[in-house]
């Protein structure tokens, strides 16, 4: 049953309860922005499993850990739409009530308010104002000395398949797989295929940190103030053998 009368609530249950209901909810998207990326994943979630304070997201579209020591509330969001079709979201929310990410309902209404039937209904909470899609101040077009764009050329050129993660408070999340064509539009370049979207910001990648475990690398993304901001590359030496601007992290 929809439960379009309260668009927005606060369940009382722990987070650990309510994101076993995930698997009864059909296509989930993970979705969370950390400094200039946005990562996704896309799917079923098939298993939650829940071992100390750590819940396992997992299946053949989803592999996230989220840390419920950070994840101390979940809210439900049914106000979100795109082409008048609802895209009902459990936002996962720390201590300070900010979300850090958001589960999207992928396939409506109906599967997302019938595996959270029954944890009953939550506190009303009043209806938040969202960014419009697509709006955030990316320019119209990536340069083409972006260095984003030309690391993940570098890759693509080199064939080699990569892991590509995202490291934010409350959340690992990883993709794996052969690089897509970037697609570069609207300020962004775009990594896209069924299961998995990373929109990195035009500009947001000012260098990477590479360092070496058991003869994988890994590329941390660094901002203009040369921080890390969660957005981590691995793989094999020879699929970062020409990515540019990379300083080598011994130890």
């Amino acid at each position: 049953m929809s439960n379009e009368t309260n668009p927005r609530e606060k369940f009382a249950q722990s987070p650990a309860e309510i994101l076993q209901s995930l698997p009864g909810m059909g296509r989930v998207m993970l979705s969370t922005r950390s400094g200039g990326a946005t990562h996704e994943r896309m799917g079923a979630v098939e298993t939650v499993t829940i071992a100390g304070n750590e819940a396992r997201l997992s299946g053949a579209f989803h592999d996230s850990r989220i840390d419920l020591t950070t994840i101390v509330s979940i809210v439900a969001d049914r106000t979100s739409k795109m082409r008048e079709r609802v895209l009902p979201r459990l936002e996962c929310q720390d201590a300070s009530g900010e979300t850090l990410f958001s589960l999207i309902g992928l396939d409506g209404l109906e599967p997302f308010d019938k595996a959270l039937e029954p944890f009953g209904a939550g506190e009303t909470l009043e209806p938040v104002q969202r960014e419009a899609p697509g709006s955030g101040g990316g320019s119209a077009d990536v340069p083409e000395d972006d260095l984003g764009a030309r690391s993940f050329a570098a890759i693509l050129a080199s064939g080699e398949a990569i892991a590509i993660d995202v490291e934010r408070a409350g959340l690992f999340q990883h993709w794996q797989g052969a690089l897509p064509e970037p697609k570069p539009a609207m300020g962004f370049v775009n990594i896209m295929q069924g299961d998995f979207h990373l929109h990195l910001k035009a500009g947001a990648v000012s260098g990477w940190e590479r360092t070496e475990s058991e003869g994988s690398v890994a590329l941390h993304a660094r901002d203009s103030e040369g921080k890390s901001f969660g957005l981590v590359l691995r793989g094999p030496a020879a699929a970062f053998a020409e990515v540019p601007n990379v300083d080598v992290i011994s130890g």
